[in-house]
């Protein structure tokens, strides 16, 4: 089928032919009709899509490899992207084209990222008809004069169908995301995770925009009703609550996982959202929760009643990392145009599950240099394969799965943009408090989302800081509204000197860690380093 579609430019033209029907940028009934048609799930309450992906319930990012042409030689950060040869690339790419022949496809052409002077266009060409519309959800949507010229920049391919032979491809297993900067075209195969669609061309992006003097980053943002110029921006990992709080409804979200900062502001790289679901309150999260029974959201890997198809938000039998995608314009307060001001505020949101650090710190710009670098969190269940209960870890600028350049480029960045802006940055855990994990209880939502809305109205700056002993940054002594005792994480431990050696652990941790950057950072990040 070509309607919706540049004339010049379909698969054939590709070079991708001999399959069954090709379905051009489908609108999202249809794209439902399809997938139900063809048994990949089922119509759930309100006109959702229920689906389960399978094996894969999360990304796998042991099976991700980047193809080692000469162009990224000397760009690409090898000892974290595992390298794939270019012959081998070519036998996958002929392997799956002749996987691909006489089956039926489903193709979107879509947008990465809100400014027009920076977006990506990207095909992407999937077997399963839902991850089309996953995938309509979660990228930015081009109107019909755009897509009559849309000419793709990047191609992902994506079959799950297809297995990787190790042997022949280079391959750790049948599963395989194979990026190939030099062709432009993204491989996916043997995984029907959703998940891995989006954080290929974020992948793509955050090889991209460097260059440009644009800072990618994996965080949500938000900004103040009536002034986009009062930008927030939340770093973290899965788990982490990007999405939960950056939907504060007292705020204009801007977007709930993936930004660009330019010489212009913030800008959404998405237009949609996928909110992990387990134990979605709607008194919490009122808006996210909504969601869940609106037409067209694709709800993965959830539980339901057989019978009145209600969703269980608390059965995790088939994984933590349940999942909602549904378009920005699902949430209420979610900005029109996806783009605002330079930051005012710099949030990184780390989960401990030591239960060490404070429920917010005031960093330094030297210091938020260190804690971006750092990248601490807890992987929580589910969001990687074999991943089933928190794990301490350390991400590179939040998103290490993701970035195809050495840390330090993105952390040169983000430096250079904190000095011109003067944006204040904070530490916020969300993880675990009055012990580590299995011990003390996760930090209270509420508490959070108070600290948060005093640091981003300002009032936060006007109350009394003490200096913390293990990590150096600032912690306020008293806040309103927020018990003293939480704000001095040693207090909620029922054992004191237990707390400290726990603290001394994560110090160490901290600094052996760091030992890797020490090289090639400035003298002034290299004195707030700890330990």
């Amino acid at each position: 089928m070509t309607t919706r579609v540049n004339p010049n430019c379909r698969l054939e033209d590709q070079g991708i032919e001999g399959l069954g029907r090709v379905y051009y940028n489908l609108l999202e009934p249809a794209l439902m009709n399809e997938a139900i048609a063809r048994g990949e799930g089922q119509l759930g309450l309100g006109g959702t899509f229920l689906v389960h992906t399978g094996a894969h319930t999360g990304r796998s990012p042991k099976d991700k490899f980047v193809v080692r042409t000469p162009g990224v030689e000397d760009s690409i950060w090898w000892e974290n992207n595992k390298p794939m040869a270019p012959e081998q690339f070519d036998l996958l790419h002929q392997d799956m084209l002749a996987h691909m022949k006489g089956r039926d496809y489903f193709v979107q052409d879509l947008f990465g990222g809100a400014d027009p002077e920076l977006r990506l266009d990207v095909r992407l060409v999937t077997e399963l008809a839902w991850h089309n519309l996953f995938i309509r959800h979660l990228l930015r949507r081009p109107d019909a004069a755009e897509l009559a010229t849309f000419v793709p920049e990047f191609t992902i391919i994506n079959c799950p169908g297809f297995k990787a032979d190790p042997a022949r491809h280079g391959t750790r297993s049948e599963t395989v995301i194979a990026l190939n900067f030099e062709k432009k075209l993204i491989l996916i195969g043997n995984t029907a995770y959703a998940g891995e669609n989006k954080k290929s061309v974020f992948t793509l992006l955050n090889y991209i925009l460097p260059a440009k003097g644009v800072m990618p980053m994996h965080c949500s943002a938000n900004h103040a009703p009536g002034d986009a110029d009062d930008v927030a921006i939340f770093f973290g990992l899965s788990g982490t609550g990007k999405t939960t709080l950056s939907a504060e409804p007292s705020r204009v979200l801007i977007g709930d996982d993936e930004h660009g900062w330019s010489e212009r502001g913030i800008f959404n790289f998405e237009g949609g959202c996928y909110a992990k679901t387990i134990n979605l309150s709607p008194k919490a999260e009122p808006e996210i929760y909504a969601t869940t029974s609106r037409f067209g959201t694709v709800i993965e890997n959830m539980v339901h009643d057989p019978d009145t198809l209600e969703l269980d938000f608390e059965d995790n039998s088939i994984t933590d990392n349940m999942r909602a995608a549904y378009p920005l314009e699902a949430i209420s307060n979610a900005s029109p145009t996806s783009v605002g001001g330079k930051p005012k505020n710099i949030i990184m949101l780390t989960c401990d599950a030591y239960g060490v650090l404070p429920p917010i710190a005031r960093l330094t710009p030297a210091q938020a240099m260190y804690h971006f670098l750092s990248g601490f969190t807890s992987k929580t269940p589910g969001t990687e394969v074999g991943v089933v209960e928190p794990v301490p870890t350390f991400s590179t600028c939040f998103g290490a799965p993701f970035m195809p350049r050495r840390p330090e480029v993105y952390g040169k960045l983000l430096q250079e943009k904190i000095a011109e802006t003067g944006a204040t940055c904070w530490l916020v855990n969300t993880g675990w408090t009055g012990g580590a994990y299995g011990t003390g209880s996760r930090m209270p939502i509420v508490a959070t989302r108070a600290l948060l809305a005093a640091a981003l109205d300002g009032s936060l700056n006007d109350v009394q800081f003490r200096r913390d002993p293990n990590f150096g940054f600032e912690v306020p002594v008293s806040v309103p509204g927020v018990s003293d005792v939480l704000l001095d994480p040693r207090r909620t431990w029922a054992d004191g000197a237990a707390y400290d050696k726990q603290a001394a652990k994560l110090v160490q941790m901290f600094s052996d860690n760091f030992a890797q950057y020490l090289p090639a950072i400035d003298d002034d990040v290299r004195a707030a380093a700890i330990g």
